[in-house]
């Protein structure tokens, strides 16, 4: 008999995790089956009561649980204590077990692309939120060359590089307008903010205008696939990646703390593409 496990988040109904993973298990003959259940903030301690009780076997989280959720488990791991926010849970025995896999899962994803030039980087991380704790703290510790933040608010960007700075990084918090300015500096420029997301295609999360030609710009926005961001920065000469692939990687760790066992990446990310419409 299979196993169950699922998504906690609201909305969920957009969510590609359960064609993803349902398509892994049946690609390696395992009668799992993975479920998107829409649980709203008044329920989510309920929520992890019954999942307990029905011994689903873990779960992935999203917003707007991915902090709430941390206070009903048994067990946090280092990393997503640092992060300050969980988006996997292993039930091992009836204890639940939270991680944070979109940091490690980001920087797989970026590997790809930059391969150990990334320790000689100069990196921009855009943004102040959960996401950009998560990229701030697996680049930390990777050991980038520089690793600058900038934000709307500098003193939410400031707490942050206190907090996930663990190799204490050569860095600066900026404002926009002051990234802006010195973007020229930088070989790697990450949007972790959701400004570009669908529907909003048409809003940048910070000008380009002193792009380097030989930079590499990253927005983990999938959708749509290529966000005005990425176009401009394409048009100027620049690498792009968007956040296909970390949606892709951070499942598949999702995956093998669940199962022991390794999906097949590429066949993933084809159903991701498939379902976004790019294939």
């Amino acid at each position: 008999m299979g196993k169950l496990f699922g998504l906690i988040g609201h909305p969920v109904g957009h969510s590609m995790s359960p064609s993803m993973h349902n398509d892994a298990f049946r690609l390696l003959n395992q009668e799992h089956h993975y479920h998107a259940f829409d649980v709203s903030e008044k329920d989510l301690e309920a929520a992890v009561t019954g999942i307990r009780a029905l011994e689903i076997s873990g779960f992935n989280v999203t917003i707007p649980h991915k902090v709430e959720v941390i206070k009903y488990l048994d067990e946090v791991d280092a990393e997503a204590k640092l992060i300050g926010a969980v988006n996997t849970v292993v039930n091992v025995s009836g204890r639940l077990i939270g991680y944070n896999t979109d940091g490690e899962g980001y920087l797989q994803s970026l590997l790809k692309t930059t391969g150990d030039q990334l320790h000689n980087m100069k990196v921009l991380v855009i943004g102040a939120g959960g996401a950009a704790r998560a990229v701030y703290t697996v680049l930390s510790r990777y050991s980038v060359s520089e690793l600058h933040i900038a934000n709307r608010t500098k003193e939410k960007a400031r707490h942050l590089a206190t907090e996930c700075n663990q190799r204490r990084i050569e860095g600066t918090v900026w404002s926009l307008e002051e990234a802006e300015e010195q973007l020229d500096l930088f070989d790697l420029i990450i949007n972790t903010t959701s400004v570009g997301m669908s529907p909003r295609v048409a809003e940048l999360p910070i000008q380009l205008d002193k792009l380097k030609a030989d930079a590499v710009v990253s927005d983990l926005i999938y959708n749509p696939l290529k966000t005005k961001l990425l176009q401009e920065a394409e048009a100027k000469g620049a690498t792009i990646i968007n956040g296909v692939g970390m949606f892709v990687e951070q499942g598949a760790l999702a995956f093998e703390k669940w199962t022991g066992t390794a999906p097949d990446r590429k066949h993933m990310e084809k159903v991701v593409l498939q379902q976004l419409g790019g294939l």
